[in-house]
């Protein structure tokens, strides 16, 4: 069995309220579990606007077919309009390791 996860750093873009961070950050959460069927929340940055930290979860026996799912859940962030995805940190590991 194979592990990824993916952390996302991204940069909201007029947000100027907790609710108004929420309003961008939950779709892109709900986007993500309902089309790749991965764990995924928001991790940090809770108490900043403009700031958000989403962090996924994925499990798979084929770590090509691991690596894709990744590859497509990076892809769905990167083009989201409303935030500037500043940075990705992925990490691949076998549940034994």
């Amino acid at each position: 069995m194979y592990v990824g996860t993916l952390s996302f750093d991204l940069l909201l873009g007029d947000v100027r309220s907790l609710k108004e961070k929420r309003s961008v950050v939950r779709p892109i959460v709900a986007e993500l579990q309902r089309k790749y069927a991965v764990a995924v929340a928001e991790v940090g940055g809770q108490n900043l606007h403009r700031r958000a930290e989403i962090g996924l979860a994925a499990v798979s026996g084929d770590p090509g077919h691991l690596t894709d799912v990744l590859d497509r859940c990076e892809r769905l962030v990167a083009a989201r309009p409303e935030v500037e995805l500043l940075s990705v940190r992925r990490r691949l590991h076998r549940d034994d390791d």
